[in-house]
């Protein structure tokens, strides 16, 4: 009886080393992948705001379409004005490279913002 009390009081000791060491271990790789998420969730989000203006139509196209209209009209050329306003935005449409850039920013900032969320998770369980 007393060396098995001697076993469990050894290998006690030794599991609580071992698993304080192993939850220091993961906690400290846990906050590491908390920061880094974190700045990368910052850095792809200001990309994604800067994009966002590649998926509408340039204003100024419109703008200069209808001064072009106005001064044909303005200059008497009513056939070559036309009687309805041009709008130069019902035929644009982003390019496939610039849907291909966001698709993956967005992607991007998916995953960063679920090894955030996996971290915040491991950190609490």
């Amino acid at each position: 009886k007393d060396e098995r009390s001697r076993f469990w009081r050894v290998y006690r000791r030794v599991a609580e080393e071992h698993d304080s060491e192993f939850l220091e271990r993961y906690t400290s790789d846990m906050n590491i992948i908390l920061i880094f998420s974190g700045l990368f969730s910052a850095v792809g989000t200001s990309f994604i705001v800067a994009m966002e203006s590649d998926f509408s139509p340039d204003p100024s196209d419109t703008t200069n379409a209808l001064l072009k209209q106005l001064v044909q009209i303005g200059l008497g050329n009513l056939a070559e004005a036309g009687s309805t306003p041009v709008d130069p935005a019902s035929t644009w449409s982003p390019t496939a490279s610039t849907l291909w850039v966001q698709m993956i920013a967005y992607a991007s900032l998916s995953m960063s913002l679920l090894a955030a969320f996996g971290a915040v998770l491991g950190m609490q369980w």
